[in-house]
């Protein structure tokens, strides 16, 4: 994740995926509940860190009974007196209920340590496995939003456009669309404060989003972008959030997915290239390797610059 920053006010909450960057504000003044957010920590974890953080809790607590155990004198039958490497092997046997038998509990000391290991071992594969299984079944999106946002004129009324692409073979059913402008304003008293504005769009819904859709807000009076320039967006720091939820036709499940266009990935004057073609036999072809691609609006012919709002 990545953040993005500025002269005036610092790196910016979204990054280039459009989700939240904790680490682009500094919070003081509140305790930080860090135990009572490991499951969110582990949730959103990626894969790799997940990983990663279960390997080392896992051989330091296999090192942490060692020591106990090699502390215990000789409380393991068949192992090498004072063998940090026998109690720790034994250990692992022990956690993850192994047990090849070579290697036994001897003292009373020790057989109480194999019980409490066990039922730690037993504990935190249930953890393990829960967390797993929360995160391997949670459904995700797999929605391409176009690298920029462009402003140009549609049915002759200057409009804001950015498309998307559902990147899976299936159906987002009833797909939503919420669209919103921050910007950087003063109030009354002349506080400067970052306030949201709905931005409408053309078609904010789509009964079943499968290819290409591009969104269009028409800049009319109404709109919070009219007479906007490049020269102001940046000066108000406007960044441009959107969010699509939906059902997803094969886990049958709520989706969502977010992004964020900052105001230098605004760009005036410019229109997609066209993706969506038909072929002979009547398939149509999506070509992915143009999907972020733009060109002056100026040098297309009215019937080449044009892409349905909606799916085609």
């Amino acid at each position: 994740m990545t953040t993005r920053s500025n002269s005036r006010n610092g790196p910016r909450i979204h990054g280039g995926s459009g989700r939240w960057d904790p680490g682009a504000v500094v919070r003081t003044g509140i305790a930080r509940r860090y135990r009572s957010d490991l499951y969110l920590f582990f949730l959103d974890a990626s894969w790799p860190r997940l990983i990663a953080v279960f390997g080392l809790l896992y051989v330091l607590a296999n090192a942490a009974f060692a020591v106990v155990y090699v502390l215990g004198g000789d409380s393991i039958e068949n192992a090498r007196p004072g063998s940090f490497t026998d109690a720790f092997f034994f250990s692992v046997q022990t956690m993850a209920t192994i047990g090849f038998g070579k290697m036994v509990p001897r003292t009373g000391l020790a057989n109480v340590l194999v019980t409490i290991e066990s039922l730690i071992g037993l504990l935190g594969l249930a953890i393990a496995t829960g967390l797993v299984f929360a995160k391997f079944s949670r459904p995700t999106a797999r929605v391409l939003f176009s690298r920029v946002a462009v402003i140009s004129s549609w049915d002759g009324v200057r409009s804001l456009m950015f498309r998307m692409a559902n990147e899976r073979d299936n159906r987002i059913i009833e797909a939503q669309v919420h669209v919103v402008l921050i910007r950087t304003e003063a109030t009354a008293e002349n506080v400067p404060v970052r306030r949201v504005h709905d931005l409408a769009l053309l078609r904010n819904n789509n009964p079943s989003f499968a290819l290409s859709w591009t969104a269009v807000h028409p800049i009319n009076e109404r709109s919070p972008l009219w007479g906007a320039t490049p020269a102001s967006l940046a000066a108000n720091d406007d960044e441009i959030v959107v969010s699509l939820t939906g059902l997803d036709e094969t886990y049958s499940q709520t989706i969502h997915a977010r992004h964020a266009y900052a105001a230098d990935e605004i760009i005036c004057g410019a229109r997609f290239v066209d993706i969506l073609t038909r072929l002979p036999d009547g398939r149509m072809r999506i070509d992915y390797g143009h999907f972020h691609d733009i060109v002056p609006a100026q040098s297309q012919t009215e019937r080449n610059d044009r892409e349905h709002p909606a799916e085609s």
